[in-house]
């Protein structure tokens, strides 16, 4: 009989712990009838009628449980698809702006050509009149 009690006992602590872990990770949208801090209070103050209250009529249903919402995080960033899109996109920009600073280089030696054939051309109409 004492070996009885004892594991009922046991038994009824670990409700009670797992009642609040559960509580502790659910999120509070997602709790059902009353606020989370107050089922959280009455699983520590009602410590088996609030654990048993909780799984029947607070405890978030199927899809909005803990374990079955969090979603796996990449581990590494070149496993992260948002990551690689900023890194494509930054690529594109460098790409676009060494172009754009290229073609500034080119028209800029070009004006210079020009205006150095200019004057040039001048300098030799003043040398011959």
């Amino acid at each position: 009989m004492p070996r009885l009690l004892l594991f009922l006992v046991i038994l009824g602590i670990a409700v009670i712990i797992y009642a609040l872990f559960d509580c502790i990770m659910s999120r509070a949208e997602s709790v059902r009838s009353i606020s989370k801090p107050a089922w959280f209070f009455t699983i520590l103050l009602v410590p088996l009628l609030g654990a048993g209250l909780w799984f029947l009529f607070g405890r978030p249903r199927g899809e909005e449980r803990p374990s079955q919402r969090q979603t796996r995080r990449p581990t590494a960033p070149d496993d992260d698809p948002q990551f690689l899109r900023n890194l494509e996109v930054r690529r594109r920009q460098q790409a676009r702006e060494a172009e754009q600073r290229k073609r500034e280089a080119e028209r800029r030696a070009r004006e210079a050509d020009k205006k150095k054939k200019n004057d040039e051309g001048t300098a030799s109409d003043g040398k011959t009149a």
